[in-house]
């Protein structure tokens, strides 16, 4: 979902622009506070704001950007930007946002697979030590060797899924 933040004229014309163009729904707001209202009762992908009317209340120009969430926001003049600039912009500033999001998941799964290999190759080394200890009872080895075989095989699938 979308916010557009402006008063001007042909709002909802830019509104249906943008969602025509994002197939996504998109909500109009004519002042800050209607639009701070908005982010705190909903989730945004993106709130697009009318410079103007950020500069004529920047006091509440602050509190929205406080309560952007992970919306990613786009500024333009729409004193001077048409309708398809305006989409222009919403479209880069999306894409922008989809590949960062692409990012950092990829770094986040790429650092918990190295965590949990340190903690397996952890784990096959103290089986590896207990099943050395001297007279230690078939069952503890039994047990020790069942929890090798599955330290393995997590490693093993944890292997699959760098490639």
């Amino acid at each position: 979902m979308i916010l557009l933040i402006t008063c001007i004229a042909k709002a909802q014309e830019c509104a249906q622009a943008l969602q025509e163009a994002t197939r996504e729904p998109v909500t109009v707001c004519t002042s800050l506070q209607e639009a701070i209202r908005q982010l705190q009762g909903k989730e945004f992908s993106a709130v697009v704001f009318d410079l103007l009317l950020l500069d004529a209340q920047a006091d509440e120009g602050e509190t929205v950007l406080k309560h952007l969430g992970s919306a990613v926001p786009v500024y333009l003049n729409f004193a001077i930007a048409g309708t398809v600039r305006v989409v222009r912009e919403l479209r880069s500033a999306l894409q922008r946002r989809k590949r960062e999001m692409l990012a950092a998941k990829a770094d986040a799964e790429q650092a918990l697979r190295h965590e949990l290999k340190d903690t397996i190759t952890a784990l096959l080394l103290s089986c590896e030590m207990a099943l050395q200890v001297p007279e230690l009872p078939s069952q503890a080895t039994t047990k020790m060797q069942a929890v090798e075989a599955l330290a393995k095989e997590i490693g093993a699938k944890l292997g699959e899924a760098v490639s």
